[in-house]
């Protein structure tokens, strides 16, 4: 497709607030590819990297291997997705820890709009895509309150976890780094980060590889031939994700990071009105707000094209 500058500029955008999204554990920039309007030439992007494509790189060369492989666009993205990542990690990592209740209300705010305006796009509904439905959220809600499994250093745990974590990352509404708190990997991954273990790093990587070209070949499968029942799947993995980012939480269980600090693992949802301690309702509902209308904006300027 032809773009101007400014496309890009948008798509890298919209990259930014899906870095900015993944990284805050629990929320997925899935969700945030999914309502810019991008999540499906992601996912068929993705599922182009085959042999095919390298050997067009070797028998017509890096323009149009470049044009084959949407170079333009996953350039803009990535970018987008990397810088805001990096730079908002501290942010969050400063919010998660002095205002909790603040930034998992903007983000509550945030993933009911997506709610909505993903949900908005299935043009058909019967039986099939409301089981679909139900299907999704409560596979999203049951994730969300999963213990974690013990730790595991094994190679073939670590390459599997990788698998199952980096399809997390590219579904809505579901965090890949939870999934690899729930799996027992999460420490495991961050020492090996910390040490620089690269036997474990390129396990981890290469499992996270196959795995995201593996189930990205599926979504777009299920795109082409089950358009609504996927859509439908997908606003299930949203809605029920909803009980993992509600600001007021009670503490069941702690997990220690890798530098030995006690962290919420399993946390039970209670009402505002039960929270010991200050609630922050107005500002909290504020955010919640703020958060609608970001997604508001991101899927008008996602539409404005069409």
């Amino acid at each position: 497709m032809q773009r101007r500058l400014i496309d890009y500029l948008t798509i890298a955008l919209k990259g930014m607030a899906m870095g900015a999204a993944d990284a805050v554990p629990g929320v997925s920039g899935g969700t945030i590819a999914f309502i810019s309007g991008i999540y499906e030439e992601l996912i068929a992007t993705i599922s182009n990297v085959n042999l095919q494509l390298f050997k067009t790189l070797k028998t017509d060369g890096i323009s149009a291997f470049w044009k084959a492989a949407n170079g333009n666009f996953v350039l803009a993205l990535f970018s987008g997705i990397l810088v805001s990542f990096v730079s908002f990690m501290r942010l969050a990592k400063y919010l998660l820890e002095y205002h909790p209740i603040l930034i998992w209300s903007f983000f509550f705010g945030l993933i009911i709009a997506s709610i909505y305006f993903v949900g908005k796009q299935i043009t058909k509904w019967n039986l099939s895509v409301i089981i679909a439905l139900i299907l999704g959220a409560s596979i999203a809600f049951f994730i969300s309150t999963l213990p974690s499994m013990a730790h595991n250093n094994s190679s073939y745990f670590l390459f599997f976890a990788g698998a199952i974590a980096i399809c997390a990352m590219i579904l809505p509404g579901i965090s890949g780094s939870f999934i690899l708190i729930i799996l027992g990997a999460y420490k495991t991954l961050s020492n090996a980060l910390h040490d620089l273990d690269f036997k474990k790093i390129i396990v981890f990587a290469l499992g996270a590889l196959i795995g995201l070209l593996s189930f990205s070949h599926v979504l777009k499968w299920l795109f082409k031939n089950y358009h609504n029942i996927t859509l439908a799947l997908l606003t299930g993995f949203i809605f029920g994700s909803l009980n993992k980012v509600w600001p007021w939480k009670e503490t069941l269980s702690w997990y220690t990071n890798s530098k030995g600090v006690a962290t919420p693992l399993i946390q039970e949802s209670i009402s505002p009105l039960a929270y010991n301690g200050d609630s922050k309702l107005l500002f909290a509902f504020i955010l919640m707000l703020l958060g609608f209308l970001t997604i508001f904006s991101l899927e008008k300027i996602g539409n404005k094209k069409q």
